[in-house]
């Protein structure tokens, strides 16, 4: 006869080893104006349109714009998971093919300077989220702060959004160097926006690579060359993603092309020792 006990503890174990890891992708870039919510959204979009179950969060918690890009109506957002007025599950909203939304609160200063205690927290409530994804996609806010930085490390994969200025290219290296110096993150995927032509990407790349390996011991990859594209804005004033309302166009094949890229990304097997987002699925598998 079996001991119900052994068997139920085998039952427990077969769940676990069921729980399968979700992909976190947070997309960043050092400077707003580069174009990392569109990259975030259209990416997400893309990867659902190939059939993943795809969460978004809003990670520009007192700048929130995802939920206005794409023409949503939110009712409660993370301040009211904060506060404890509701659990994260019911904040989702969802949007085009499937993606569900975790919205941030806009003009909020309060959620801007949460504490470092306050981001763990956020970070630890994604493992009691019902749902089963596959992907994370976290759009991070522009800068250095303790947030970006936060919710950069606690990823997988970190995307940075470049674009062929001066200022872009300078801020992109200054957050990729506090993330390696004070974060351990030395691992970094980059994406050219809004160029001209493939060769300018690539030059774009060059010009961020050069910096990085004279002075960071980083590792740096061009994943997209998302090309200039007036699509963007007709999509943006439809408040619509390109690859939705423009599929054919030249931004939304690379962002398809990115997506089906960042769908064979390899999600690590065990923790990496600090905290992460839906860590809980890491350490049971």
């Amino acid at each position: 006869m079996i001991n119900p006990e052994l068997d139920q503890a085998s039952g427990l174990r077969k769940m676990k080893n069921n729980n399968k890891a979700v992909k976190v992708i947070a997309v960043t870039g050092g400077k707003g104006g580069v174009g990392k919510t569109n990259v975030s959204l259209n990416m997400a979009i893309a990867m659902a349109q190939q059939g993943q179950k795809v969460l978004v969060l809003d990670a520009d918690l007192g700048l929130a714009n995802c939920d206005v890009m794409l023409g949503l109506r939110v009712e409660r957002n993370l301040s009211h998971v904060l506060s404890g007025e509701c659990d994260l599950e019911d904040i989702l909203v969802e949007g085009p093919y499937g993606v569900k939304i975790v919205p941030a609160t806009s003009g909020s200063q309060n959620m801007v300077e949460l504490t470092p205690s306050e981001h763990a927290g956020l970070i630890r409530a994604f493992g009691e989220l019902d749902s089963h994804y596959d992907v994370l996609v976290v759009d991070t806010a522009a800068g250095i702060s303790d947030m970006v930085l936060s919710f950069s490390r606690a990823s997988q994969d970190v995307l940075v959004v470049v674009c062929d200025e001066p200022t872009s290219i300078t801020d992109a290296y200054a957050l990729i160097k506090v993330l390696s110096r004070e974060h351990g993150v030395y691992k970094f995927k980059i994406v050219a926006n809004m160029v001209r032509s493939l060769k300018e990407g690539q030059e774009l790349f060059a010009k961020l690579s050069k910096v990085t390996d004279r002075f960071l011991d980083v590792s740096l990859e061009l994943v997209a060359t998302v090309p200039f594209d007036e699509n963007i804005r007709k999509a943006i004033r439809k408040q619509k993603t390109i690859v939705d309302v423009f599929p054919k166009s030249p931004a939304a094949i690379a962002f398809k092309a990115l997506a089906s890229k960042a769908a064979t990304w390899p999600i690590p097997n065990q923790p990496s020792g600090h905290l992460e987002f839906f860590i809980e699925k890491l350490v049971s598998n």
